[in-house]
């Protein structure tokens, strides 16, 4: 079994919880730990004059690699290209991306910083397998220094159809650098839709059935793998929930009251002033549900060094404090919102007291929140999913009830129908979104990749008869 390598911006440390870490974090370790493999990634800090080689250690059968950056790199590299550039471009919010040469240089220069330091690290047979859109260049930073052996890359954002794709500067570039993987996996087959196609329009590819493209002398295969969720682990932590002192204390603060939810990292692309005002418009609209239903946004802190993320969380505050302002009585606060974060177990509680899950991005990879408020549910009175119809869920969450995140009046409709969904009804659309959940858990979304970028050499071949149908432009 050849040794698994994971490349990621984000390591997570041996010693973190389970329920800390994340999903997504505990599988990457749990295919690791039963492979034998290395796990290489940023180390956190920054310094003057960074030494070359990474920091290593070893735990269990994982080996830790942590790479320090020079502080202008990482600006550039992070803040600048990967989260002012990418990010915005990727959720299709053109008006807050910005382009400057100077951080597309420093990013860049990381990916071959990572790709220098990594190399010697490296065995001919490793598998290694990049994440997100922090480390596009690297397999070509590799290449140039002479690795030949099976590289992956999974995009865990969205990726954006060619007409927004295009306003991208560096454009062809980064799409040739991803020609320098074997197997690039995206979340949805729209995102693969998009993809493809602005390859076979604007850059003269060649695409073959099953999603193998031709670019140049270079072969590689773009496929969809949506993400999952460890659904066994959330359904767990929601039955111990029930009972317990988090439990207890959120029924006692309700009193009573429907519970409707929302948990999304602090992002303009996760729709929140549209969220809170779709909850104002429930009350102003349907004032049957006034002092009979909460609201709980969790929103924790992110980029708080972010003009932009800071100007959303006044946004939020104000938004908040009007709702509250305009409904409250003396008894019912209609809007609790709170910029922390929660351990996995009481965001199970939460998921489970409430009636409502509210997952409404304007533009999300997948939304794993949408997953793990499916799963927490009680089967025998399960609440019902509002979720955006460009949230890569909403391809296999066919029982929620689907909205447009512009559209607050129809949001405002949807939370009401349903805080007023009949029993039956919740069950039928619950049992559906649970099947899709409990069937394509994170487990099965990374043995698949794994697997199908360890067999990529038997399964593309040489250049033969499959290229006869292939799509040149």
């Amino acid at each position: 079994m050849a040794r698994l390598v994971i490349v990621s911006n984000r390591v997570a440390s041996p010693k973190e919880r389970a329920a800390k870490a994340g999903g997504l974090a505990v599988a990457l370790r749990e295919a690791l730990s039963e492979r034998g493999g290395l796990w290489f990634g940023w180390s956190g800090e920054t310094e003057v004059n960074p030494p070359d080689a990474p920091k290593v250690f070893r735990s269990g059968r994982v080996t830790y690699a942590l790479l320090t950056l020079d502080p202008e790199d990482q600006r550039a590299h992070y803040a600048g290209y990967a989260n002012g550039t990418l990010w915005p471009l990727c959720h299709y919010r053109l008006g807050l991306l910005t382009f400057r040469r100077a951080d597309w240089e420093g990013y860049r220069r990381v990916n071959e910083h990572f790709a220098r330091a990594l190399l010697p690290l490296l065995k001919p047979d490793d598998i290694v397998w990049v994440h997100d859109y922090h480390f596009i260049p690297l397999a070509a930073e590799l290449r140039k220094l002479g690795f030949t052996g099976r590289i992956g890359y999974f995009h865990h954002i969205p990726w954006p159809t060619p007409e927004v794709y295009l306003s991208l500067p560096s454009h062809a570039a980064l799409v040739d650098d991803l020609s320098h993987y074997d197997l690039v996996g995206l979340q949805t087959e729209n995102d693969v839709r998009a993809l493809l196609t602005y390859i076979s329009s604007e850059i003269h590819g060649w695409i073959a059935p099953g999603g193998t493209v031709g670019l140049k002398d270079r072969r590689f295969r773009v496929a969809a793998y949506p993400i999952g969720i460890d659904a066994e682990a959330f359904v767990s932590d929601a039955q111990k929930s029930v009972g317990k002192d988090e439990e207890r204390r959120l029924n006692e603060s309700l009193a009573g009251r429907m519970l409707a939810v929302g948990v999304d990292r602090l992002d303009y692309s996760k729709g929140l002033p549209g969220k809170f005002a779709a909850f104002g418009e429930l009350l102003r609209s349907y004032p049957e549900h006034r002092s009979k239903v909460t609201m709980m946004q969790v929103a924790p802190l992110s980029r708080s060094e972010v003009a932009e993320y800071q100007a959303l969380r006044r946004e939020l505050e104000e938004l908040g404090g009007a709702i509250n302002g305009e409904f409250a009585e003396f008894d019912w606060v209609p809007l609790r919102y709170l910029n922390r974060p929660f351990q996995r177990a009481t965001l199970a509680a939460i998921y489970r007291r409430a009636l409502v899950g509210v997952v409404t991005p304007l533009r999300d990879g997948m939304n794993l929140v949408a997953k793990e408020y499916i799963a927490a549910q009680d089967p025998e009175d399960p609440g019902v999913l509002v979720l955006s119809r460009f949230a890569g869920a909403a391809d296999e969450l066919k029982g929620s009830l689907l909205v447009n995140p512009y559209d607050i009046e129809g949001m405002a409709a949807a939370m009401d129908r349903a805080l007023t969904m009949p029993l039956e009804e919740r069950r039928q659309r619950w049992r559906t979104n649970m099947d899709n959940v409990e069937t394509n858990t994170i487990h099965h979304w990374c043995q698949r990749f794994i697997d199908e970028l360890t067999n990529v050499t038997d399964q593309f071949g040489p250049p033969g008869d499959q290229w006869g149908n292939a799509r040149p432009q």
